[in-house]
């Protein structure tokens, strides 16, 4: 790799730092770096069709996106740039940083594996969601964590239905549902007591928010299914759909959404020895 382009981001303490840290050390090694940060400093743009980095920003022949933040930043920058088929590493500037391939001290360690393609590409699943409104709306986006269908007011449940590849498999009354990727099973999926999958893993995790009835557990889905959630009760656009936590469509009783793999695939770059289980233990350890 030779040619990068990094996504920092300004709200992290010691961005500005790394950044320089980054431009001066490929410099040295005579490899090309932009950046997302132009000269005055302005961090997010918001534009039709990407939330925090313009796609026609990132040129062409760019080898690798160096993101600096935690795994949301990550997150961000594989959802705007979905379908420019760039590998993709995370620097950590956070707390836990699953997604992440080291820390702010390590940038020069880091920047030599990619330099000296040292280093192995894992391909992430993503999800596709489609809502469809009873009144004709509709809403479309992708996820690489998780699309979540919940109520608005969490201390409120709703009824779901969900059917799987045309045949209703079950109702749920809950807080609502998660639709996680492997990436996304340390994410809420986690949270909400379903399990931790392997990043290469090829399924669906359903699990549902704080069911209200006592056998009701994660479900493991092929990722070849289509699931279809139907909202069943309640008032007007109390529900909503969730991708990554960050983009969102208000749904009502009637409205339903159908999830599947997305054609589009996240390439991640993965450069330390450590195993997932061997990184998730050390993870959750400091927790």
């Amino acid at each position: 790799m030779k040619n990068f382009y990094v996504i920092a981001n300004e709200s992290k303490p010691n961005t500005g730092i790394a950044l320089a840290r980054i431009r001066e050390y490929l410099a040295l090694k005579g490899a090309g770096c932009l950046s997302s940060r132009n000269e005055e400093g302005e961090g997010r743009r918001d534009r039709i069709g990407y939330r925090y980095t313009d796609p026609d920003s990132v040129p062409i022949g760019t080898d690798c996106v160096i993101t600096l933040g935690g795994d949301g930043t990550l997150i961000q920058a594989a959802r705007d740039l979905a379908g420019l088929h760039i590998p993709l590493l995370g620097i950590n500037l956070g707390t836990l940083g699953y997604l992440t391939q080291g820390s702010g001290k390590e940038i020069p360690e880091i920047l030599d594996a990619l330099l000296e393609d040292h280093y192995i590409l894992e391909r992430r699943l993503m999800l596709d969601g489609r809502m469809e409104g009873k009144d004709g709306r509709s809403f479309r986006d992708i996820a690489l964590n998780e699309i979540v269908v919940t109520r608005k007011d969490s201390m409120k449940v709703t009824k779901l239905s969900v059917s799987v590849n045309g045949r209703f498999f079950s109702s749920y009354t809950a807080n609502g549902v998660i639709l996680s990727t492997p990436t996304g099973s340390t994410a809420y999926n986690l949270s909400a007591g379903g399990p931790i999958a392997a990043p290469n893993c090829r399924i669906m995790i359903l699990t549902p928010i704080c069911s209200h009835t006592l056998n009701m557990r994660s479900i493991l889905l092929n990722a070849d299914d289509t699931v279809r959630i139907e909202i069943l009760d309640g008032d007007e656009g109390e529900q909503t759909a969730v991708f990554d936590g960050d983009s969102a469509v208000d749904m009502s009783p009637g409205d339903l959404i159908e999830i599947s793999s997305s054609a589009v695939e996240t390439i991640m770059v993965k450069l330390s020895k450590i195993s997932f289980l061997d990184n998730l233990r050390e993870k959750m350890a400091g927790i």
